[in-house]
């Protein structure tokens, strides 16, 4: 589906995309609130809990992010959790990141987190969610910013351990919306959790899940098949796939692309061969986020700036995503077309000055 915009914002001049594509209100679907803890707070929080890192500082810790694949940058990722023990450690991280959306223009973020990083390590379930879901609150009340949170099983353990994790969650359902699945991709097939997603979507939860992003286009068949999802997380690899693109194109199932992680894990190593423009060409329903955006050099409007300037997009595909990314939330029929009429009247308000 592409949608019918006044001629006027065809003709949006470049030198004024970048600030349109910084100021338009759009959401951010594909985000690990534990891939936020940037070095400083990362250090701060050691320092308070009394952890000690293999990092002399915070410059020895930003210069290992050089990752080579996936699991080389997961290896990092988890030694940086290891500093989140308390409630106000999961508060003050998930308060750091939506200040910086929200000054994004981002206006609805449904936010992934790992409970299993944390239980593994002692950290109660309850400590996890209470935390960001206070920070969630507080963020809405002091920014205006919509905030959900959707728990994430870790692939690489086994379903039993995944739902062992939802059964200690169920007493704070009404913390968070729904359930995804992450981490190690490859090996780790979507329907080796079948079952668990199955009981989650008898629960009423919202069902996301990743695949495509290293792993095959088996991978999406499979989560759109076995697990039911509503969202497709990462997706770049459906291109391979002539049947499954015209699947996703029908069906409209949102993707949710993440341009600098895809660069940063060498997925594609040059953003000028990123794949985003054809899968939006070809009518597939793709949003842009950040991933983890405190390791792969960008928060959401990073991502929107870089990943234009390298491919040549203009104010017609931002319109696009932005919508699509507004839609394809899990916010209220109502709360979305709220959000679509506010990017209907920034796009009239760059028109009429182009």
């Amino acid at each position: 589906m592409t949608y019918a915009l006044p001629a006027a914002i065809e003709r949006i001049p470049a030198a004024q995309l970048p600030q349109l594509l910084r100021t338009m209100p759009k959401a951010e679907l594909h985000m690990h609130i534990e891939g936020s803890l940037e070095p400083e707070l990362i250090f701060a929080l050691a320092q308070r809990n009394g952890v000690t890192l293999p990092y002399d500082s915070v410059q020895a810790l930003r210069s290992a992010y050089a990752f080579t694949d996936l699991q080389s940058f997961l290896d990092i990722y988890y030694a940086g959790a290891s500093v989140l023990l308390h409630e106000q450690d999961f508060y003050d991280m998930a308060m750091a990141y939506l200040e910086r959306a929200a000054a994004d223009h981002v206006v609805r973020a449904e936010l992934f987190f790992d409970p299993q990083t944390h239980t593994e390590r002692g950290v109660p379930i309850e400590v996890v969610i209470l935390g960001l879901s206070r920070a969630c609150h507080d963020a809405q009340a002091r920014w205006g910013i919509s905030a959900a949170l959707i728990l994430s099983f870790l692939r690489h353990l086994s379903e039993e351990a995944a739902f062992e994790t939802l059964e200690a969650a169920l007493p704070y359902r009404a913390h968070f919306i729904g359930i995804g699945l992450d981490s190690s991709e490859l090996g780790n097939p979507p329907e080796k959790f079948e079952r668990v997603f199955a009981r989650c979507k008898a629960l009423g939860f919202h069902l996301v899940a990743h695949a495509g992003e290293e792993g095959p286009p088996a991978y999406v068949w499979s989560a759109l098949n076995a697990l039911q999802v509503e969202r497709i997380d990462h997706g770049v690899q459906s291109e391979k796939d002539v049947e499954l693109m015209q699947r996703l194109a029908q069906t409209r199932m949102p993707l949710t692309v993440c341009p600098l992680s895809n660069q940063k894990l060498c997925v594609f190593p040059d953003l000028r061969e990123h794949n985003l423009p054809r899968l939006l060409a070809a009518g597939l329903n793709v949003t842009v986020n950040s991933d983890d955006p405190a390791y792969f050099g960008g928060y959401v409007n990073d991502n929107y700036l870089q990943v234009f300037a390298a491919t040549g997009m203009g104010a017609a595909q931002a319109y696009q995503l932005a919508r699509n990314s507004l839609e394809a939330s899990f916010a209220s029929p109502a709360q979305q077309a709220a959000w679509v009429q506010q990017l209907d009247d920034c796009f009239a308000r760059f028109a009429q000055s182009a």
